[in-house]
This record gives structure tokens, C-alpha cells and sequence, in this order.
């Protein structure tokens, strides 16, 4: 499946939930399908932290392009764009083409960077809305996410229950735990105090926080997977350089001494096989993603918490929405556990929602909703077989 990004320019301000408001800004976004005659087969996909709006499919020309949902998404997949049309954008303050910080505010001429408004889930629920008025679609056969994109699906059934008809939450959370938030406020701080951020005005300097992004990302690729599949992946195997060898007195308590000989191990030398592999994703991500995207995004997960005006009571947040759940969740996902998502299961039945739940034995931890696994995405293909035949 050929795909091309597409783009949606706003000039009518939109109001933030911050009390600030953005103006004369765009979103990228690209579709997958074809919108049938009554307009009624539109699937939104909302998308996690570090992904974008190319959700499926291939860029022409381009090798290794394929959309970070590829697995789900595309002709005869589980998401089926040969029935659905389908709608992948690129969230304001991300760095993937919508308006962020390293664009332009129009209001003073010079490059966001740090005085980029603060942006929340509903700000960015409101302006997918938007995005969709001016497509011409009024209702959603189905809003999808997983992470912080079940969040968004999540908000949609809050802020617009009359436009969506199904919400497909994956690997999500009514709102986020302490622990979770203490991850997000080091992989900040990692950022905040790299000598090269210069208080988020980093591109008027010609430099980017690459240190602070390496470790921000290294936390964060930590929490995406299991112990299980850490071990099973690496283990503690070494990658080794060994010096030439030495006799024992040379080199005192630091020998050691594989197969009998002695030999002098360096500390930067010697990799685990885990160490190489997050710095390997730290560099690739601190050569693509913004800074101030970073911040920015990881704090609206912070924010999120519907059932926040509610005193906390989640069920009575919920009680606005009248679309037909599906929630999916994994046993080894520690960062966004299925008991975070039975609560929104229990607070749908509490109020007499339709709600359907699986729960997915993988061992990959939090990434298992990115990856290719037969029960999970049988359970949603099923759940759209449904929605085809059933919609609305």
C-alpha cells in the first residue's frame, strides 16, 4: 500500500485547555481506504509518544517506510482498508510535521521552542475534530490507540460521545500512576539539564540536547519491555574487547581471568549486550526527535485524568460516553498493567456500557501492542468484522 502524507491548514485559533490558544497552524495526515457514500466507515487512529500520522503502509521509493502500525492496519489486515477508511494524524507539538516548537509562532516571527503553549489529550482531541470537519466526516465508525493513543481514543467518547460510534483502547490507562510520572519527570530532567537545551531556545543556538534525549529514550525503552524478554534478548552476555594479556600483579584486583589466563578487562571496553542496545536506540531516536516535543508530550500524559473533576470517581466521568468499548491489555506490561485497564472496563459496566475486554498472555511487555501477535490481533480483527457488519 502506496501512501503520501498529507497536510490541514487552521487559521481560526484554537482554545487550549491551558487558557492560551494556537492560531494559524497546520496538522499532517495521511488516509488509508476509501470513504464510503454515507461517510460512515471512518476509523481515527491516535497515536502514542514517539510515533506520528503514517500509521500503515509504504512511502514510494522509500525502503524500510512502513507506518509503525503496519501489522494492524492495511488491505485484509485486522483493521481492513478495504472496508474502512482510514485516518492517521500527527498530533499538535509533535515534530513530525504538524506545528510544533521548531516551527514559527506567528505571533512574534521567531521559532516557538520552549514558549510552545502547553498542550493536553483534549487539545489535541479537539483539534483531530477539526481535522475531521474538514474532511467531511461527522461520525467515527471507530476511534483507536494504544499507550497515550487509548487515552485520546478514551477522550473522545468524553468530549464527543454523539460522534463515535466504537472505542478501541489498547495497552492504556485511565490516567497515569506516580511511578509512571517519576519515569516521565527523570527522562525531563535528563533533557532539561543537558548543557546544549539552553531553556528549550536550543535552536536559535545551532546545537540539540542529544545527551539528554540518549537517556530520556534509554528510560523510556526500559519501561516498553519485560524482564522476560530483556533476558530472553540479551541476558547478560557481553560484548568484549580483551587487551593483551597481562600477569595477575600487573593488573591487581581488576583481573579477571576467563579459561585460566589473565587478561585486563577496560570498564569501557566491556558492554553488556542491554547497554549497547539502548545506546543504540538513544542515538537513533536523539538524531529524529525534538526536545521540547519530548517535554511536551510526556507531560500531557501526566495530565491526563478524566475522572480528576469527578472527585476521582471514574465510573461518573464515564457516564457520558455511549460508544461500544473494546479494551485490550498484556499480562507482561508493566508500565500500563491490565488492572489499569479492568478499571475502565469496571467503570463502563458500572454504567451499563457495552464493553468487551481481552486480555493478551505475551511476554513483550508494553510494546506487545505494536507487534504482530495472532491472538491479539485476531481479537481485533473480530471486534471490526462487528463493526463492519453491525455499524453503527
Amino acid at each position: 500500500m502506496i501512501v503520501s502524507p498529507q497536510s490541514m491548514s487552521f487559521s481560526q485559533p484554537l482554545p487550549l485547555r491551558s487558557g492560551a490558544a494556537i492560531r494559524s497552524y497546520c496538522l499532517a495526515y495521511e488516509t488509508y481506504g476509501t470513504l464510503n457514500a454515507d461517510r460512515s466507515n471512518a476509523v481515527l487512529i491516535c497515536h502514542a509518544l514517539n510515533a506520528s500520522h503514517h500509521v500503515a503502509g509504504v512511502y514510494e521509493g522509500q525502503d524500510k517506510s512502513e507506518g509503525w502500525w503496519d501489522t494492524m492496519i492495511g488491505p485484509g489486515k485486522p483493521v481492513d482498508t478495504d472496508r474502512f477508511f482510514v485516518i492517521g494524524v500527527n498530533n499538535l507539538g509533535s515534530c513530525f510535521g504538524s506545528t510544533g516548537p521548531m516551527h514559527v509562532n506567528p505571533d512574534t516571527g521567531k521559532i516557538y521552542g520552549a514558549d510552545f503553549p502547553v498542550v493536553t489529550v483534549e487539545d489535541w482531541v479537539d483539534a483531530q475534530a477539526r481535522l475531521l470537519d474538514g474532511l467531511g466526516i461527522t461520525t467515527l465508525a471507530a476511534v483507536m490507540g494504544g499507550s497515550l493513543g487509548g487515552m485520546q481514543a478514551l477522550s473522545w467518547t468524553l468530549q464527543y460521545p454523539a460522534r463515535v460510534w466504537h472505542a478501541v483502547v489498547v495497552a492504556s490507562a485511565p490516567n497515569l500512576t506516580a511511578e509512571n510520572i517519576a519515569f516521565n519527570e527523570v527522562a525531563r530532567r535528563a533533557i532539561v539539564t543537558d548543557p546544549d537545551f539552553h531553556g528549550g531556545h536550543f535552536y536559535e543556538h545551532g546545537v540539540v540536547p542529544k545527551r539528554g534525549l540518549r537517556i530520556a529514550r534509554m528510560i523510556g525503552h526500559i519501561t516498553y519491555l519485560s524482564d522476560d524478554v530483556m533476558n530472553e534478548k540479551f541476558g547478560r552476555q557481553l560484548r568484549e574487547r580483551i587487551i593483551e594479556p597481562k600477569p595477575a600483579a600487573a593488573v591487581g584486583q581488576s583481573a579477571l581471568q576467563p579459561g585460566g589466563g589473565d587478561y585486563l578487562y577496560s570498564t569501557q571496553d566491556i558492554e553488556f549486550q542491554i547497554e549497547s542496545y539502548l545506546r543504540y536506540q538513544g542515538d537513533k531516536f536523539s538524531e529524529y526527535f525534538d526536545a521540547n516535543t519530548y517535554l511536551l508530550i510526556t507531560r500531557a500524559l501526566d495530565y491526563f485524568d478524566p475522572a480528576l473533576r469527578h472527585n476521582g470517581n471514574l465510573a461518573r466521568a464515564l457516564a457520558v460516553a455511549t460508544a461500544k468499548f473494546l479494551l485490550v491489555s498484556f499480562t507482561t506490561d508493566w508500565r500500563f498493567a491490565p488492572k489499569r485497564s479492568r478499571e475502565i472496563v469496571k467503570a463502563l459496566l458500572d454504567n451499563k456500557r457495552d464493553v468487551s475486554y481481552a486480555e493478551i498472555d505475551a511476554p513483550h511487555g508494553h510494546d506487545a501492542f505494536l507487534l504482530e501477535d495472532a491472538r491479539y490481533l485476531s481479537v481485533v480483527r473480530a471486534y471490526f468484522d462487528r463493526i463492519a457488519k453491525g455499524a453503527p
